[in-house]
């Protein structure tokens, strides 16, 4: 007879066990022969040497699968208790291909739409992604998700998220406090987004010990970012000079995500966006994956995609009318 105690402080144990020990009862139908016993966060295992064998491997499948992604259905608890393939636990829930990442109370983070999902399949094939369309479509949002899956899957040591602190209008002279406050709002929809996929404690810990850093893109400069999941947000509002010096950060083992929207240039009108060079010369770069989302990617109320398509009619008139007007200048030039 042997005995084995196995902890489970590393996952649920609600996830593990299920609602009113659903998953532990699949546990003991699977192994009839052992005596299971079920006391906190720990479970113990009686019976004979290779039956307690066996059932510790299975359930050492079922806490590394938690430990990754932090949620596990009945159905695919029993397929890696039943199915050493299924048990394999670099396969995901063929349920769950869309899911990002489990943030707190289980909330589940999903790729909504078809170019979020291009997003995260590019994100397994490619180590810089630049992820190009306008405000609502998600592009922040499933960047960071896959940023922290990645964390959570041990890919990558620690996550750097960084933004051009450039005013939208505003003057960051007149913002109250010091400089870390004066930059925090332009930083805050990073915050917003760590704050679903991570417990505010574990969110708290990682940043304490920069794990995670949020950083305007200017602090970037003169470092290497190996190891790291790292992102560039508002990439429109970055010159040739700064996208330059992002991507030349990048180290030998890391990924990296640029976001931003053509539309809504922030720079000085002496400044140009560095985006639609680094876009158009780097476009052709094995290794680099292009993704643009547009208005049937919008998550935001319903109105949010009518109110860019209306942008989107008077942009092209404007253009249209721009190019009218230099045809005309240019025929009386040739007249005259």
């Amino acid at each position: 007879m042997t005995e084995v105690i196995i902890n489970l402080e590393t996952v649920n144990p609600i996830e593990f066990f299920g609602i009113n020990n659903s998953k532990f009862e699949i546990l003991k139908r699977k192994f009839p022969l052992l005596k299971l016993l079920s006391r906190g966060t720990q479970i113990k295992l009686s019976g004979q040497p290779d039956e307690v064998t066996a059932a510790q491997l299975k359930i050492g499948q079922v806490i590394q699968y938690l430990e990754r992604n932090g949620h596990l259905s009945e159905n695919y608890f029993a397929k890696i208790l039943g199915d050493e393939e299924h048990g394999n636990t670099g396969n995901e829930d063929p349920a769950n291909n869309d899911i990002l990442v489990f943030g707190p109370n289980g909330r589940v983070i999903r790729a909504k739409t078809q170019n979020q999902k291009l997003m995260a399949q590019a994100s397994e094939k490619n180590d810089i992604i630049f992820a190009i369309g306008p405000a609502g479509t998600g592009k922040t949002y499933t960047a960071v998700a896959l940023a922290v899956r990645a964390l959570k899957n041990k890919a990558v040591r620690k996550i750097i998220l960084t933004r051009p602190a450039v005013e939208a209008g505003e003057s960051l002279g007149f913002l109250p406090g010091d400089l870390k406050e004066k930059i925090d709002p332009y930083l805050r929809p990073l915050y917003d987004a760590l704050d679903d996929m991570i417990p505010s404690d574990k969110l708290n810990y990682y940043m304490s010990n920069r794990i995670i850093e949020i950083a305007p893109l200017a602090y970037m400069r003169g470092r290497t970012l190996d190891n790291a999941f790292i992102i560039l947000d508002e990439a429109q509002n970055a010159t040739d000079l700064q996208i330059k010096m992002f991507l030349t950060r990048i180290g030998s083992s890391a990924k990296a995500i640029i976001t931003g929207d053509l539309t809504q240039i922030d720079l000085p009108k002496n400044q140009k966006s560095g985006l639609f060079k680094a876009t158009r010369i780097l476009k052709n770069i094995e290794g680099i994956a292009h993704i643009t989302l547009d208005e049937a990617d919008v998550v935001r109320h319903r109105l949010v995609k009518m109110i860019i398509r209306a942008y989107d009619i008077e942009q092209n008139r404007e253009e249209e009318l721009d190019e009218k007007r230099k045809a005309e200048y240019q025929s009386k030039e040739n007249k005259g």
